[in-house]
């Protein structure tokens, strides 16, 4: 598949990205056009490990960015991975010139568990 340009950009979730590739998925059939190898692999990673709704992983996002520490791409990347273990948030922060405090953790182990 050639990309000639870009036309816009922006950031989603993936559970966001699984109901494009959903909605994308249901046109094509419905055109009875056929699937290349890549979009149905597109599908299946999606299906897999979208752990949430389109709007839970949204809201989920909206709320952790409001912290004082997060940046908009982790705030995705935690949307994405839904952890559930300090160990996990903190694998998530790794690369980060900061550590979090527990209670900070803590937190945004209490919002991905209310955005579940």
């Amino acid at each position: 598949m050639k990309v000639k340009g870009i036309v816009s950009e922006e950031k989603v979730t993936l559970p966001e990205m699984r109901s494009v590739l959903l909605r994308v998925e249901s046109e094509r059939i419905a055109a009875e056009k056929e699937m290349s190898y890549e979009f149905r692999r597109s599908i299946e990673h999606a299906n897999q490990l979208a752990k949430t709704s389109p709007e839970k992983s949204r809201e989920l996002v909206t709320e952790l960015s409001k912290l004082e520490k997060m940046k908009p791409e982790i705030a995705y990347r935690i949307a994405n991975i839904m952890p559930k273990t300090r160990d996990e948030v903190r694998a998530i922060f790794a690369k980060e010139r900061f550590t979090l405090s527990p209670e900070e953790i803590d937190t945004i182990i209490e919002l991905v568990t209310t955005h579940f």
